[in-house]
């Protein structure tokens, strides 16, 4: 389990070859753009890409950026249990020339307070085979539901500190604080060599967190690890050049997953300097993410009209959450809206506050249905849905699944319509899973019988075979299918 806050991470490449006219300041043209989850995020993508299989509880906004990490964690083969936020999600932009940044820009206002964790989490961090804490100070690490259970966890819990964070839970197995951190945060005095300060700081942050042990992260010099003994370990690193954005992640990650194969803390560091050292050389985060799922993982759609996009759902959800009211959710591919569907979406408007629909994108239903589908484009279909008294916003989604786009939404109520409730056998919907995670359930509505989106298709095509070729009727059905498509 990574368990922390999670920043949405955005490289912007491009070349500069003038300055701005109006201010001695250069123009960077974009070329190319990558986001990706930054932060405990981070961490968390890159335990998975060793093939763990990691949980990540992070703190998501109801906003377009939450929308997009829900899809990028989701892609990347993570289990995203979203505590509410309010506020907005966190976003870290660098506009980089040649692998080199000329500017970071961040946003996201304030720090949210982070909501509290479900049943589901509590009972995940009882029995994680480790934890990995990564702390950027904007309040997870110091919810106290959390830290209470971290205290009750028999699990190895690896604590990466932030100078704006709290203190580490009493008996972690390791800190890993970098260099000016460690400094920060122990009031190390000036003075002294440099591996002194460092031992210094880790002792005092040692006793006074209660950890086993810490570990002062020196950049290209490697660690410094001090525990019980009087005697610090220098973990020297290998020589390496190149970004080090995200190498600390990277280190805690590494060492994380070494505890939890049962590696000896001082086995964990040699192996996460290691890991980290090799990042570093190899290209940092622009070429340690998995490929390609982070990199071009689909983006929910954010705009296209009102009610439809990330946006529209976000603030809906938002409003009626603040409110103390019901969010329910259904989705489809909704290719020829017919009466089924309405009947459908009217029984699950009645079982809360809001209605949030999440549309197959025209992606999604050509992979789950073939080359010939969808007839009608998700413009024109998401368009149709928003206008429904029963629909209250529409999120259009690439995936195959509509998983990660409900890790983001996280309603109460996710609603399916059709036969699930008869026939016998496990009755188990494929989302169930994923509601747990926040307390969520899933329930299903009766259909109309002789509705088929299917069988309007063939229908209208033996309607187009029976028709002598020639005819007006033929022309004018195949010239509106096809505009259709």
């Amino acid at each position: 389990m990574v368990l922390g806050d999670t920043l949405l991470d955005r490289d912007v490449e491009g070349l500069v070859n003038r300055l701005c006219p109006d201010s001695p300041v250069p123009v960077l043209d974009e070329t190319t753009s990558v986001d990706r989850p930054g932060g405990a995020g981070l961490a968390a993508v890159f335990a998975a890409a060793q093939g763990a299989e990691v949980a990540l509880v992070t703190a998501v906004a109801d906003d377009a950026g939450g929308a997009r990490l829900g899809a990028l964690l989701a892609a990347a083969g993570v289990q995203l249990y979203a505590l509410p936020l309010v506020g907005a999600t966190p976003e870290k932009i660098r506009l980089r020339v040649r692998g080199r940044v000329l500017l970071r820009h961040d946003r996201g206002g304030p720090t949210g307070v982070p909501g509290e964790p479900s049943e589901a989490v509590l009972r995940l961090l009882a029995t994680a085979s480790a934890v990995l804490v990564s702390d950027y100070g904007r309040g997870v690490a110091g919810q106290s539901a959390l830290r209470a259970a971290l205290a009750a966890t028999r699990a190895p819990v690896v604590w990466d500190p932030h100078p704006r964070g709290p203190a580490a839970v009493p008996g972690v197995h390791l800190a890993t604080p970098n260099e000016p951190e460690a400094r920060e945060l122990a009031k190390t005095p000036p003075g002294g060599s440099r591996l002194a300060n460092a031992s210094r700081s880790a002792q005092a942050l040692r006793r006074r967190w209660q950890a086993g042990a810490v570990a002062v992260t020196l950049g290209g010099d490697g660690a410094l690890l001090c525990h019980a003994g009087s005697t610090p370990l220098v973990v020297p690193a290998p020589a390496a050049e190149g970004d080090t954005c995200g190498a600390g992640d990277r280190f805690a990650a590494a060492a994380t997953l070494a505890l939890a194969r049962g590696a000896l803390v001082s086995e964990a560091v040699q192996e996460a300097v290691t890991e980290a050292s090799a990042y570093v050389a190899g290209g940092g985060v622009a070429t340690a993410l998995p490929s390609p799922p982070v990199a071009v993982a689909p983006a929910l759609v954010t705009a296209g009209g009102d009610r439809i996009g990330a946006a529209a759902a976000g603030e809906v959800v938002s409003r009626v959450r603040a409110a103390g009211g019901t969010v329910v959710a259904t989705g489809g591919c909704f290719d020829l809206l017919h009466a089924g569907h309405l009947a459908t979406l009217q029984a699950a408007r009645r079982l809360g506050d809001c209605l949030v629909v999440c549309l197959n994108s025209d992606a999604s239903v050509a992979g789950l249905k073939g080359p010939e589908r969808p007839v009608v484009s998700q413009g024109d279909r998401s368009r149709l849905l928003a206008a429904l008294g029963c629909v209250d916003a529409v999120l259009i989604f690439d995936e195959p699944t509509p998983h990660a786009a409900l890790s983001w939404l996280r309603p109460d109520v996710w609603v399916k319509g059709g036969d699930y409730a008869s026939g016998g056998g496990d009755q188990t919907l494929p989302e169930s899973e994923i509601l747990a995670r926040w307390g969520g359930h899933t329930v299903v509505v009766p259909y109309l019988d002789g509705r088929s989106t299917t069988d309007m298709i063939a229908a209208a095509r033996a309607g187009w075979a029976a028709t002598p070729a020639g005819t007006a009727r033929e022309t004018v059905v195949r010239s509106t299918a096809k505009g259709a498509r």
